[in-house]
């Protein structure tokens, strides 16, 4: 019987898989990294709303990019330029000019990308342009609502805390309550899992905490912040623990799908931008159906 000799070719050994524990994170570099992102989201806020909408063009353009990352592991090509191109058009008219020119440009970027598909021939045509239209809907178009939020209240210089700068803002942290709650109640007391195939560290203990966080942050803002009724900002906070819920689980069954873990590592800690995002998108359009009805 022969036996196989040992390597001794000096190819180094893959270097381990640190284990965060049960935070699933490394808790330093994602503190770090939110630090970072919220200073730069407060800052242009503060000073200069428009200059927020570059953040959020960014964003979409870094969405895009990742997504279609994530999509070639299943050779799914998305067409980057006109997402890209037509994300940033729609986040800029939708600013400026409202629902129904964010509307009319979904519908004539959804064209120009079916239009653009057309020189790669008639292979994978359904395949690709099936998944560009998802990625639009999901990235830009419910982006978009980030815009519609902030452009409440009109003006766009120097005028400080208007309607829609105070609106992004409740939005922001209600969704960033849903995430802190549900994390530090999941590290706690994580004891049943919500969705064991999907997202294995997601308990129903997490979801509670996600939801007394929503709540009291959404009461708290809503009434102290937008001088709203107490019941709006329940209502709030319901609303974004539910959605903020199952867009982190939407996001978790793609990457399960694609075969990924995260969408790219462009911010330590959290991985990709993407992986951010997810609770984000989800929460964006009725928070801003929400507060331009009842309190704006």
């Amino acid at each position: 019987m022969s036996v196989t000799p040992p390597d001794t070719t000096g190819t180094p050994a893959a270097p381990p898989v640190k284990d965060h524990g049960r935070a699933g994170r490394n808790l330093p570099a994602a503190v770090a990294s939110a630090v970072v992102l919220l200073g730069a989201v407060a800052a242009s806020l503060a000073f200069y709303k428009t200059a927020f909408m570059v953040i959020v063009a960014i964003a979409v353009v870094v969405a895009v990019w990742e997504l279609h990352q994530g999509f070639a592991a299943k050779d799914i090509d998305l067409p980057e330029q006109p997402l890209m191109v037509g994300g940033v058009v729609m986040v800029v008219v939708a600013y400026f000019f409202g629902p129904p020119a964010l509307v009319t440009a979904t519908a004539v970027t959804g064209l120009a990308i079916m239009l653009w598909l057309l020189h790669r021939g008639v292979d994978g045509y359904v395949r690709n342009a099936s998944a560009a239209i998802f990625a639009l809907i999901y990235i830009p178009f419910l982006g978009s609502f980030v815009a519609l939020l902030l452009a409440e209240g009109g003006s766009t210089g120097f005028e400080g805390y208007d309607d829609g700068v105070r609106g992004v803002i409740v939005f922001v942290l209600v969704t960033i309550a849903s995430d802190i709650g549900g994390y530090v109640a999941g590290v706690l007391f994580g004891k049943h899992p919500m969705a064991r195939v999907i997202s294995p560290k997601k308990s129903w203990e997490g979801f509670a905490g996600s939801a007394v966080a929503c709540v009291v942050v959404g009461w708290l803002l809503v009434v102290y912040l937008l001088d709203g009724d107490w019941w709006v900002g329940i209502c709030l906070g319901l609303i974004t623990v539910v959605m903020a819920t199952l867009g982190d689980l939407c996001e978790s069954v793609i990457k399960r799908d694609l075969g990924i873990k995260d969408m790219s590592q462009v911010i330590p800690g959290h991985g990709g931008l993407m992986d951010r995002l997810d609770s984000l998108l989800a929460t964006v359009a009725p928070t801003w159906l929400l507060l331009h009805y009842l309190v704006f």
